[in-house]
């Protein structure tokens, strides 16, 4: 996950201030001074480090801090609210026009940024919020970015325009939005071309559509692995065509963090979202306290609660409940939870999400590809074996072994690991007693 080398760089440094009783200035000094590398390091802007480390410093030797129960913790406190100042404080929500008016988002920024299938990402999010959308396509220097959008569109069910490559993008615009407006469309996102670099061109062109078309917002996808050039970026499309906000891309990437930390303070725009991976749902709301919370190691819980509930149909969840309770959870059912497991982004980003988790993983690589042997082997069953095992004799365990490609101990250890598991979650609904309130995580957490 991103930040991982700043986390634990960071988590050094607290772990050396929770170990003393009390606090002085010069401790604080230290602290800031390896704060201030780890910072630089991953890429932060200098004079965004700069500030931040005053900031912190100036409340951190406060008599109040440094004579307190517990210093070091405070100390923590601040470094993670200074954090939070950083990024924007409150998350930034885009607030649409009213369902009678078009919403106009242009989408900006350079090639490689996965501007095109952010687009795709944010319509389909709006989608299914209930917003009739409508992707544009005005990259006219690129077909296959047309195609791409156009592939993408479908996959997340919300229609493309497109005139191919012959029009200018203002035309292209000028039309899409007369289409929308006779299909009572209300939110346009246009995907305009990028360029390799920064260029005259590229920004007279989308000066020349915020010249003719009412746009409501205009929103820069920048690549957060490309750290200290990702804000400068920023900083030339603010100066030059003046952006509403930001979207970072690629922040499940090895990327050190910089960008997250820096186009707040230097552009004075919010990053708005975060591209946490390729499936098109993978695009989160930027929260500037969880996004402290991850980089700090302290997990991010409330993130963690939202992709179950995504993930998690409830009426299947009352029935699994049920299931559970009766231990009748059967291989169907178990199916079934690896597949929501897999939509919550798989069991290394869930624990990453919790708690303490980030830097006791560090050197902890889950092996995601250890669920495909249970995967085979359950699909090498009869339906009738799925839905109860307790019919599962000898030969048919043979048979569901050689079905699966694995030795027959494959096929009685995940037996007896499944039975075990059965039975603890029985005990354990037995003792939650009814009290079960709100989403419930996938089975095997």
């Amino acid at each position: 996950m991103a930040f991982d080398s700043l986390s634990d760089k960071l988590q050094n440094v607290f772990k050396k201030l929770r170990s003393k009783g009390t606090l002085t200035e010069d401790d604080v000094k230290e602290a800031m001074k390896e704060v201030k590398r780890a910072l630089l390091e991953a890429d932060v802007n200098f004079k965004v480090v700069k500030q931040f480390i005053n900031s912190v410093s100036e409340r951190a030797v406060g008599e109040e801090v440094l004579k307190g129960l517990n210093p070091g913790q405070m100390v923590i406190k601040i470094v993670k609210e200074e954090m939070v100042t950083l990024m924007g404080s409150d998350v930034t929500e885009l607030k649409l026009l009213p369902s009678n008016e078009i919403t106009v988002i242009m989408m900006c920024g350079l090639q490689g940024a996965g501007k095109t299938t952010t687009a795709a990402k944010l319509a389909g999010q709006f989608k299914n919020k209930g917003k009739k959308c409508l992707l544009v396509a005005c990259d006219i220097y690129r077909p296959a970015a047309i195609k791409q959008l156009e592939i993408n569109g479908e996959k997340v069910g919300v229609p493309v325009f497109s005139m191919g490559t012959e029009h200018k993008p203002v035309d292209i615009v000028k039309a899409a939005l007369s289409h929308a407006d006779k299909n009572d469309i209300n939110l346009v996102f246009i995907d305009t071309a990028g360029r390799l670099h920064v260029d005259e061109d590229m920004m007279a062109e989308l000066q020349e559509i915020k010249d003719e078309i009412n746009v409501t917002y205009t929103l820069l996808t920048v690549d957060s692995m490309t750290g200290q050039d990702a804000v400068n970026v920023a900083s030339s499309f603010q100066e030059k065509v003046g952006i509403d906000g930001v979207i970072l891309t690629k922040l499940d990437g090895d990327t050190r963090g910089g960008a997250a930390l820096s186009i707040k303070a230097v552009t004075g725009k919010p990053i708005l979202y975060a591209g946490m991976g390729e499936k098109l749902t993978d695009l989160e709301m930027f929260y500037p306290d969880r996004m402290a919370s991850r980089i700090l190691g302290m997990g991010d819980v409330e993130s963690l609660i939202e992709k179950a509930q995504n993930a998690i149909d409830e009426e299947k969840a009352k029935e699994m409940e049920q299931k559970l309770r009766k231990a009748s959870f059967d291989f169907n059912d178990f199916l079934d939870q690896m597949d929501q497991m897999e939509k919550m982004g798989g069991m290394n980003d869930i624990l990453k999400m919790l708690p303490g988790m980030g830097g006791k993983l560090k050197d902890v690589e889950v092996d995601e590809s250890a669920m495909e042997k249970p995967r085979a082997i359950i699909y090498s069953m009869t339906k009738e074996e799925r839905s109860n095992p307790n019919i599962l004799n000898p030969s048919r365990k043979n048979r569901i072994a050689k079905g699966a490609g694995v030795d027959i101990s494959e096929v009685n250890r995940f037996l007896k690991q499944f039975e075990q598991s059965r039975k603890m979650m029985k005990q354990v609904s037995g003792m939650m007693g009814g009290k079960r309130r709100g989403f419930k995580l996938p089975f095997g957490l």
